[in-house]
């Protein structure tokens, strides 16, 4: 398989549509989970991942794995801070809390805020849930590092 492009790297400026759809759908991670790219706004993001059964985390509830709900969150997060036109270098901090199981055989939906940039550091707020935003399954607050001029000075 060919190594995918370095989509932080090419990007620069405004996240447009059809580079968040690549950010999602075409890191080798994302791919292999299916994740699929529903949206891209001012500092928001949105991603589904589709229920399948290799990412059931106990067979007895056909709930996706906690670590593809923390995948989701982490990524959500990056794409919502280069919806916010910086470029992320790292994560630095991410809490995830669970608040309830998924429903079984459900997709789960990621949806993703960056509300802070400062020179260095960008802070995301994310949640995922199975169908209603008003009942999530897990929350996420999360800081990354910006990579050197990854977002405006004085901000």
């Amino acid at each position: 398989m060919a190594e995918p492009p370095d989509f932080f790297q090419a990007m620069s400026g405004a996240l447009d549509e059809d580079a968040a759809r690549q950010m999602v759908m075409r890191t080798p991670q994302t791919e292999a989970l299916g994740f699929q790219f529903l949206s891209v706004s001012s500092g928001r993001g949105a991603i589904r991942a589709p229920w399948r059964a290799d990412l059931v985390g106990d067979p007895e509830t056909q709930v996706i794995a906690s670590g593809v709900v923390t995948t989701l969150l982490d990524h959500v997060c990056g794409l919502s801070i280069r919806a916010a036109e910086a470029v992320p270098q790292g994560t630095l901090d991410l809490r995830i809390d669970y608040m309830r199981p998924a429903r079984a055989r459900a997709d789960l939906v990621a949806e993703g805020h960056c509300y802070k940039l400062t020179r260095t550091i960008a802070f995301v707020r994310a949640q995922a849930h199975d169908g209603d935003p008003d009942d999530p399954v897990a929350t996420a607050q999360a800081a990354f590092a910006l990579r050197e001029g990854g977002a405006a000075w004085g901000r």
